[in-house]
């Protein structure tokens, strides 16, 4: 596990809630986080759990910058197009914070690659954007039973889940989307407003801290939607579905 320090000024304005306190920044410094996809979630995801003192960041994606990324993915600047996302993040996040370990895998996670780089993990973000990615990750977390924060956005709509496959009775993503369900829309051909994706990832990057200092996310089972046209929010109660093939009775009764 990460070694890294707590640095008590950097982190002074965060060790100061009572609910995080010098333990809770330790357990950050100690703690590993995979974020998967580094698009506009993952960019303000990312941003926000290095500026929050989280020891080390798995940064997965395969794709490249591009100029059409720069509306929303503000890990990135002009002299980065071309480059590997990856490689790109770690610069600007190393420029951040220089003590904060920096893992890049710059190629699609799948299999046993993809349940070991989860079971090493404290909490998984995804903020990919297709269900292909998503179904693998959320099956991962649930062998290894590790958490999941999961965000997306689209158009002037975003939604935020966690799930916790190490607490009993939590449903997964599988419970909310089958595999008939539709594909899942991009912003490439359905746009996307710049700031959103900052509020989804930012609250993804919120989920996180929480779990990895212990507060709260101790009854999961919540959609949260936002619409940011209309400034509303809404809740949607999620339950785990016994029929479901990952984590469903069925399921467990298989391991």
């Amino acid at each position: 596990m990460n070694d890294r320090s707590v640095d008590s000024l950097r982190h002074s304005r965060q060790v100061v809630l009572p609910e995080i306190g010098a333990e809770g920044q330790a357990r950050l410094a100690r703690s590993r986080v995979l974020l998967v996809g580094l698009g506009g979630l993952g960019s303000a995801a990312a941003y926000y759990l290095a500026a929050s003192g989280v020891g080390e960041i798995q940064l997965n994606d395969f794709d490249r910058v591009d100029a059409t990324n720069l509306q929303r993915q503000i890990l990135y600047t002009e002299s980065h197009i071309g480059r590997p996302k990856t490689e790109a993040a770690a610069e600007t996040l190393a420029r951040l914070d220089s003590r904060l370990r920096l893992v890049g895998i710059p190629e699609r996670l799948q299999g046993e690659a993809l349940a070991d780089a989860v079971r090493g993990c404290d909490v998984v973000l995804d903020g990919s954007d297709n269900f292909g990615t998503r179904f693998a990750v959320n099956a991962a977390c649930v062998a290894t039973r590790t958490p999941l924060v999961s965000g997306a956005a689209l158009r002037f709509e975003g939604q935020l889940a966690v799930f916790r496959p190490d607490l009993a009775d939590s449903p997964c993503y599988r419970c909310l989307y089958g595999e008939s369900d539709e594909a899942l829309e991009n912003c490439r051909n359905n746009g996307v407003l710049a700031p959103l994706v900052g509020v989804i990832g930012s609250l993804m990057a919120v989920e996180a801290v929480k779990i990895i200092v212990g507060l709260g996310n101790d009854s999961p089972g919540r959609l949260v939607l936002y619409d940011a046209r209309m400034l509303r929010w809404r809740e949607i109660a999620l339950v785990r579905d016994p029929a479901c093939p990952v984590c469903g009775t069925g399921a467990r009764a298989a391991d």
